[in-house]
């Protein structure tokens, strides 16, 4: 048996899997490769299975988004390291090799991100995890070569391997005996920030997570959800107050989360202003499910160990008000 799996989560996805399958196969002789269907109603599978009848299906009940589509999938997968792939992902010759060497020299590494740039602008980080993701004070995340929507070029200035807070589920690398001990992704969260909470949960229990710069995959972006959707607003603002009470430290929860809030209600006046009501809209409901679900989510807490989780106290001062653009500034 091979020793990682790359395993691909899909749902009515066959033309991106026409487009990017052929090159994981082509680059990944490492692996085996499994692609995981949350019930697409596309002839997905049936194109797999006809064209690369190597590859192993994963058939899951019905369209659980990202986070429980992948827990299910993963009860069927027996290799030791999870290679966790989005179908919009094009791979580079050699990028699981680095990241193998990673895992099996550092034994405390538990997470790995490779490089991710925009497959529309190859010269270019892409959004969705860029050189390795960070968190401040009060839950926004943001990464080495973008912040909010201010994107890096490349410049190799982020070539190296270096511990960061929590990897893109874009291409999201973790041990399968972690995975399971945090019982995979919350599937409450559906799709968006669940990478980010399981990385701080894994944080919170002592594991490292790191950003491998020698490995390079080239990411779409937006392939699955519109970017600047209402829809993925709504997920974004939800699941980051959700993650906030299940991975704060005790004595902060509250001071920190009320905070948040009020950050969000800003957020929300400048959707406003942008005429962007839809948007505003879909800050309201997340707070409004946020409050709902408040207590369900207060039992999801489980902090064996807790620590400093952030580097800055504000993303968003730093960002808006002192014009931090990039992310050597911090």
């Amino acid at each position: 048996m091979k020793k990682i799996a790359v395993v691909i989560l899909n749902w009515n996805g066959v033309e991106l899997l026409q487009q990017f399958l052929p090159n994981v196969i082509q680059y990944s002789p490492e692996a085996t490769i499994y692609v995981a269907d949350n019930a697409s109603t596309d002839d997905s599978v049936a194109w797999v299975q006809t064209h690369y009848p190597m590859v192993k299906i994963i058939q899951n009940h019905a369209n659980y988004g990202f986070a429980k589509g992948y827990n299910e999938a993963l009860l069927s997968v027996e290799e030791e390291l999870y290679a966790l792939v989005n179908s919009d992902i094009e791979v580079t010759e050699n990028w699981l090799q680095p990241i193998l060497s990673l895992f099996e020299n550092e034994a405390t590494t538990s997470i790995v991100q490779p490089k991710i740039l925009d497959f529309k602008n190859k010269k270019y980080f892409e959004y969705a995890g860029a050189g390795g993701g960070f968190i401040d004070k009060y839950a926004f995340p943001y990464c080495r070569g973008r912040i909010f929507d201010t994107i890096e070029e490349d410049h190799g200035q982020y070539n190296d391997t270096r511990t960061i807070f929590w990897a893109s589920g874009a291409c999201f690398f973790i041990r399968k005996e972690v995975f399971q001990e945090l019982k995979g992704f919350d599937p409450d969260f559906f799709a968006h920030q669940e990478e980010i909470d399981l990385c701080w949960r894994a944080f919170n229990k002592g594991y490292t997570a790191k950003y491998c710069g020698q490995s390079t995959v080239y990411h779409v972006g937006g392939a699955t959800l519109e970017t600047g959707s209402p829809r993925k607003t709504f997920l974004n603002f939800r699941n980051s107050l959700w993650m906030m009470i299940k991975n704060l430290p005790t004595a902060s929860l509250f001071p920190v989360l009320f905070f948040r809030m009020v950050l969000d209600g800003v957020a929300g006046v400048r959707f406003l202003l942008q005429g962007k009501p839809k948007h505003l809209w879909a800050v309201l409901e997340a707070h409004f499910n946020f409050y709902l679900c408040f207590f369900k989510f207060l039992r999801k807490r489980d902090l064996q160990k807790t620590g400093k989780y952030y580097k800055i106290n504000s993303i968003v001062y730093r960002y808006f008000i002192k014009s931090g653009k990039i992310f050597a500034e911090y």
